[in-house]
């Protein structure tokens, strides 16, 4: 979506001038001013907007009206004068009150951190499923700022983004439109949520392990999606580089075959209009038979973005003690392991102590997605999580049944079989899951 400069009617999706601020207030962040303020850049940079300048004020008390004080707004205003922004990004949630009064106090568009995030969104999703997802974050996130209007009351709005201020006389109007497109959204997304459940249950009937993989965005996911997969998925030094799932077949050590699963890359204060517009999407994530966490681990920030990845998992209900819905019936959530990225990035020493940690750990891979190297113990790790707690099986198939008796002999070791009638029985080492999926797919054919 369009960003529209508030001075005039033009358009304008890049090079937009704009200045970053930032309300500290302390123990709220799990991170540091600069490195809070590095990341706003570099989501403003996502969408090509020039940041002049980036600031934080400490912040001992919100206040109401505008999160900053008093002298901090005037130093925002003077901030964005003198850089001759024609935009301020505030890198906090704001209530639409604070907003309307920052661009009063400014005189500049601004926008907080989940609209940024929403523009970036609306600016990437490739799919149709992907532009209705943001869409409806995008009209969500709308719906509660029609109220908000700066210098221009009798203005009608420029486009349909939450970026082009309605008119005073078009809120009702407006209202009404965004509730009806919600509902047509939704109404869409419905079938979307179907036609992937089909699909799902599909893959689980023929069936195959899924593979997930998650992380902070930019932590390389796409590169690893394609260094394991062999496929041409944008992979590019982008924060969310990637919004749509992409799914594709792999092979492994010991298993013939199994699917990875390609997800958007978390952040920090992930707006909750996009977590739930997503969740269709994400709901890839609960159906895994394993899930691998991969974290750029050159990232000064790496131990906070894996909590910040760890809390969106856990609002997805696929981390943490709690059991989940799966397949309709209450499931423990999918085992994680950690996918240690960006070894290329690393110096000697730093390398050395993180083998040494890894080393000692069975759910932690270090890799380079980059140039391959790890990326074969990524795979055996995988494998072996997969497969863990095999056990030798005995199954009875008639013999007229090649599909399963073809599965058994790709997903499990058959080490033994012998005719009796009409039906063959095979002692196969299977894993749980793989012994569970095959039950499945025998209930599916009676």
């Amino acid at each position: 979506m369009a960003i529209f400069n508030r001075d005039s009617d033009d358009e304008v999706t890049r090079g937009t001038r704009a200045v970053v601020v930032h309300a500290e207030t302390h123990g709220a962040d799990r991170r540091d001013s600069e490195a809070r303020l590095e990341e706003a850049r570099g989501l403003a940079l996502a969408i090509g907007i020039d940041v002049r300048a980036a600031q934080a004020f400490r912040v001992r008390d919100r206040k109401p009206a505008t999160l900053f004080g008093s002298g901090q707004v005037d130093s925002i205003a003077a901030l964005a004068q003198a850089e001759e922004a024609e935009l301020v990004i505030v890198d906090n949630a704001l209530s639409p009150v604070q907003q309307s009064n920052l661009e009063k106090a400014c005189q500049v568009k601004v926008i907080d951190r989940t609209g940024l995030i929403l523009e970036i969104f609306g600016e990437r999703a490739a799919t149709n499923e992907g532009r209705l997802q943001v869409e409806l974050a995008h009209l969500d996130y709308q719906a509660g700022r029609l109220v908000r209007s700066w210098t221009h009351l009798e203005r009608q709005r420029g486009g349909f983004g939450f970026l082009g201020g309605p008119g005073e006389t078009q809120i009702e109007a407006d209202r009404r439109m965004i509730r009806d497109r919600m509902a047509k959204i939704r109404r869409e997304l419905d079938q979307v949520t179907r036609t992937r459940g089909l699909h799902r249950a599909r893959r689980q009937r023929a069936p195959w392990p899924v593979i997930a993989l998650v992380g902070y965005t930019n932590a390389g996911k796409s590169t690893l999606f394609n260094r394991l997969t062999g496929a041409e998925v944008m992979a590019e030094d982008l924060l969310f580089a990637t919004l749509d799932p992409t799914m594709r077949q792999i092979s492994l050590p010991g298993l013939d075959k199994a699917i990875l699963s390609d997800t958007v890359g978390f952040v920090s204060d992930l707006p909750t209009q996009l977590i739930a517009a997503f969740r269709a999407t994400l709901e890839e994530v609960l159906s895994a038979d394993l899930i691998v966490h991969v974290r750029d681990i050159a990232h000064p920030d790496s131990e906070a973005q894996r909590d910040d990845v760890m809390d969106v998992l856990e609002e997805l209900g696929v981390a943490g003690e709690a059991a989940y819905a799966r397949d309709g019936e209450a499931s423990d959530p999918p085992p994680i392991i950690e996918a240690w990225n960006k070894l290329d990035l690393l110096g000697q020493d730093e390398a050395e102590r993180l083998h040494e940690l890894a080393a000692r750990r069975d759910d932690v891979v270090i890799l380079s997605a980059l140039t391959g190297e790890g990326a074969d113990r990524l795979q055996r790790t995988i494998s072996g999580h997969l497969t863990a707690g095999a056990q030798i099986q005995t199954l009875r198939v008639p013999m007229a049944d090649g599909a399963a008796l073809a599965w058994l002999h790709e997903h499990g070791e058959v080490v033994g079989s012998r005719e009796e009638g009409h039906d063959s029985v095979l002692e196969v080492r299977l894993s749980d899951s793989a012994l569970a999926r095959f039950r499945k797919r025998e209930q599916a054919e009676s």
